[in-house]
């Protein structure tokens, strides 16, 4: 239903806008998206018969999953380009979009970092310290599953699943005390297993925090400030100009795995977030799907 209405506007860019080929596959990745969020929110509704509280209800969706405001705004003409389209055919009469509104991009929102930004961060973190090779595995591991800094200062070794070759899976402890099993990728188990193995038996564990990941030099779990202070801290060392947090990680890896193509409800899935709308929780997904799209959408993977 969709797919022939993204076919008809991708021939209309190519032949009436005379648009480059990278544009009109971006064009067509953010229509994509919205059809991915109609076919999980609003079964059987086409583009011609969709609303504006329906379109406003994606701009919601893709502002919670932490999507950048230049992001949600270039999605947002995407998707208005497709409806210009669908009234140049006189397939639709009104424009749904025409009163939507994106985020305002002057306003201050929270921060997203580039991959380039991100190798910047793990390339200052001092290996040869033990502290330093745990730091890096709490990075690696924030990005590579979009963890929570809760979900990982309370990670517990016998919620690892990780491969030597490959993507593993990490369950993961959330909001509501909810489960749910996020794929780990290759850089996050190489960093982790080198701590566990190699860094994490010579700490003195304290009762009580034995199956915990991550310990500070007392053998007690990490705080939640503390991880915030490592991140401030390479932060100031690399000179980056933003306001960066250990949530930035996990709107990082959101809008990585999206940019790159990813399926909307693979995403929420891996995030932990149930539905935008109240009375539906998104299906479950099969792990083998979810270990191919960080497979192949994640950059670290």
């Amino acid at each position: 239903m969709w797919t022939s209405y993204i076919k008809q506007f991708e021939t209309y860019l190519k032949l009436e806008r005379s648009l480059s080929s990278n544009s009109i596959e971006a064009y067509s990745r953010d229509v994509e998206k919205l059809a991915q969020f109609t076919e999980m929110t609003y079964p059987n509704t086409s583009a011609l018969k969709l609303s504006y509280p329906q379109l406003q209800a994606f701009i919601q969706y893709i502002s919670e999953l932490g999507m950048s405001a230049y992001s949600q705004a270039r999605i947002l003409s995407g998707i208005k380009a497709f409806y210009k389209f669908l009234i140049a055919e006189e397939l639709i009469n009104d424009d749904p979009t025409a009163l939507l509104e994106g985020p305002k991009l002057g306003r201050k929102l929270p921060d997203t970092l580039s991959v380039e930004e991100i190798d910047k961060l793990f390339a200052a973190i001092d290996l040869s310290t033990p502290e330093g090779q745990r730091n890096r595995a709490i990075l690696e591991v924030l990005y590579s599953c979009g963890l929570r800094v809760s979900e990982c200062v309370e990670l517990k070794i016998n919620n690892l699943y990780m491969e030597e070759k490959g993507v593993g899976f990490v369950r993961v402890i959330g909001k509501g005390n909810k489960e749910r099993l996020v794929p780990i990728g290759q850089d996050a188990t190489k960093y982790l297993n080198i701590y566990i193995q190699q860094i994490r038996p010579s700490i003195p564990v304290q009762k009580g925090f034995e199956g915990h990941v991550f310990l500070n030099r007392r053998g007690k779990k990490l705080s939640r400030v503390m991880i915030f202070t490592i991140i401030k801290n390479l932060v100031a060392a690399i000179g980056l100009k933003k306001t960066i947090s250990p949530h930035t990680f996990r709107h990082s890896f959101a809008t990585h795995l999206i940019e790159g193509g990813a399926d909307l409800r693979a995403v929420q899935e891996m995030l932990g977030h149930e539905s935008i709308t109240t009375t539906e929780i998104y299906t479950h997904l099969d792990r083998d799907y979810l270990r191919s799209v960080v497979q192949q959408f994640h950059p670290r993977s």
